[in-house]
């Protein structure tokens, strides 16, 4: 059978693409490769000693190498002719030893908080869409919120998740929620773009969120935003209980309680709030256009 000469060409930029695709991910891995290897000594590794340890030729990883360090995750000492770990490695290793301490340097003003009120109280990062619980303080009451580290419920559904979303500029608001939804965990789940802006510039107006069983049947949390160095949502801080002791009227006590908590964890990790507020106009363009989508 005689092969349609677009076909043949067209089947022909697919493997290209693959080939291409496969070749940058094999670049990727050895690059990688090449940044583990540096961060083993603090001297730095002639090229001749990295193209030994990696298999790669001389000139493979020269040219890796120079791609590093274009980036400053490399660089080249020329009075040693020795490669090392560069400054970008450290800044972004920084973010993830901040990450990491969150919970370390949040765990007392937590605590402090779980005395005063008697409920759970919360730590959680926002991620794919979803608030992931990292550390609790747990209430010593009975009957009491459990929510375990590594738990991940919808960013809309929880008090964390809406005091994170809060921080964000709208056109992330907007990407969150055309990329995973508006999901219903209870009859009080957020259910519309439109109700979410107005819970978001609720939030902004009074300094903390509320989750009035939004997540689960009879629990009601309470929550604040914990931001970076740059204004930037980090994560937020909650307290958690039953219904039957989280009443409405204590709601305004305990969301200065969290909200003071929130700008003490803030100091403790070098943040800063935001000066002014997100613009609520551009946000309820972007929410009602989502809407009508």
């Amino acid at each position: 059978m005689k092969r349609n000469p677009s076909d043949q060409g067209t089947h022909g930029r697919a493997r290209d693409k693959a080939s291409s695709d496969r070749g940058s991910v094999q670049s990727l891995v050895r690059a990688l490769s090449l940044l583990e290897i540096l961060a083993e000594d603090d001297e730095g590794y002639r090229l001749v000693d990295i193209a030994l340890r990696t298999g790669l030729s001389t000139s493979t990883a020269h040219r890796l190498l120079t791609t590093l360090e274009q980036k400053r995750f490399v660089q080249f000492d020329h009075q040693t002719s020795r490669w090392h770990v560069g400054a970008q490695c450290f800044t972004v290793g920084t973010a993830f030893g901040r990450r990491r301490n969150l919970g370390e340097m949040a765990h007392a003003a937590m605590r402090r908080v779980r005395d005063a009120t008697g409920e759970t109280v919360n730590l959680g990062l926002a991620d794919q869409g979803t608030v992931l619980f990292v550390s609790q303080v747990e209430s010593r009451e009975q009957i009491r919120a459990i929510s375990r580290p590594g738990d991940r419920v919808p960013l809309t559904c929880t008090a964390l998740g809406q005091a994170i979303l809060s921080g964000m500029k709208e056109e992330e608001v907007a990407e969150i929620v055309r990329k995973h939804g508006l999901p219903r965990l209870t009859p009080n789940s957020i259910a519309r773009p439109s109700e979410l802006y107005k819970v978001l510039e609720e939030v902004r107006s009074v300094g903390f969120a509320v989750d009035d069983e939004q997540n689960s049947p009879g629990l009601r949390c309470v929550a604040a935003t914990i931001y970076n160095e740059s204004s930037a949502p980090m994560a937020a801080v909650s307290i958690a209980g039953p219904t039957l002791r989280v009443t409405p009227v204590r709601i305004p006590e305990l969301g200065q309680q969290i909200l003071a908590a929130a700008r003490e964890i803030t100091r403790a990790m070098g943040g800063r709030p935001p000066a002014t507020p997100a613009s609520n106009a551009s946000m309820r363009r972007s929410l009602t256009l989502l809407s009508r989508g």
